[in-house]
């Protein structure tokens, strides 16, 4: 590149070395922690299709994101920017929707904080191979034992869930996987369109597909949902597909994302508080002293310092 050439090399470093990430990932992952146990309420009755959650709920925020694009006037992404929306597409539009979904047809809210417990660590991977960074041996350790930690809580509360591998566990797994990469890759593609416009494009360009299916879930089964149940499904599209993203998205632009990936330890610590206020599942001392010590690990791996490759 020439000293008079337009041309600029994408931003991929983190945007500041501030605290700001952990505060925008928190409060991303206090959007999240709804997800579960809202979802459980409207898929396990029948009321609603768990393919139409999925896939419904995307359209909804997809028809959200596109008035925002259009009334901003945002440019749109360019060469392989495209590929990578497709690939944040497939996680966290399709794959973490759909298959959470799904899974919470046949298990309650806090045995899926069991497996999703594992999501910090799939991402701080993710995020260290994408983002080129180099978290120190001590942040793995911690990491690990954040992830140990916030599995055996989860199980705490589900009463040993973790006796038994269920074809829904097999979902969940997926969906943790999936959502990694669409965290990772996202994180990486919000440093170049910004938060809110990354989410954005992806949810966009994955409408022919989410349609395409919430059209097959009306076909198959109309939906027989009360009121408030409906409001729970516009929660899940409005601000887990939508609005929840601004703030994780932009955490993880400021970065380092290996480090902010670590605040999603307090997510299944969330997701079993809200799961025992909305749907009465059990809640006792040993838990609360679990979810305390899944916190203080986060607290002292998000301390430790990371340094690009």
């Amino acid at each position: 590149m020439t000293a008079h050439s337009s041309a600029t090399r994408p931003k991929r470093s983190p945007l500041s070395t501030s605290s700001n990430g952990l505060w925008w990932g928190l409060l991303g992952v206090l959007a999240f922690s709804f997800t579960v146990p809202l979802t459980r309420v409207v898929v396990a009755d029948g009321a609603l299709p768990p393919l139409f959650v999925g896939a419904g709920r995307a359209v909804v925020a997809a028809a959200l994101a596109a008035l925002a694009l259009i009334c901003t006037r945002q440019p749109r992404p360019r060469g392989r920017q495209w590929l990578r929306l497709a690939v944040v597409a497939a996680g966290v539009v399709a794959g973490f929707p759909l298959l959470t979904s799904y899974a919470l047809t046949a298990v309650p809210a806090n045995h899926s904080a069991v497996v999703i417990a594992l999501l910090p660590a799939a991402t701080a991977v993710l995020a260290a191979r994408r983002g080129n960074e180099h978290p120190p041996r001590r942040f793995w350790l911690l990491a690990g034992l954040g992830a140990v930690l916030a599995v055996g809580f989860a199980a705490l509360s589900g009463g040993g869930a973790l006796v038994g591998l269920r074809a829904a566990d097999l979902l969940l797994l997926g969906a943790v996987l999936a959502a990694a990469i669409g965290y990772a890759e996202g994180g990486l593609l919000a440093r170049e369109l910004g938060s809110w416009q990354t989410i954005s494009w992806a949810l966009v360009i994955s409408t022919p597909v989410t349609l395409a299916l919430t059209l097959v879930s009306i076909a198959r089964q109309p939906p027989a949902a009360s009121l408030g149940q409906w409001a729970v499904f516009g929660y899940l599209s409005a601000v887990s597909m939508f609005l929840g993203f601004f703030a994780w998205y932009r955490g993880l632009a400021l970065g380092p994302m290996s480090r902010v990936s670590q605040v999603q330890l307090v997510q299944p610590v969330f997701s079993i508080a809200w799961a025992a206020l909305l749907l009465g599942e059990p809640l006792t001392w040993s838990v609360v002293l679990g979810g305390l010590a899944v916190i203080g690990c986060a607290a002292l791996a998000v301390r430790a310092r990371i340094a690009p490759r």
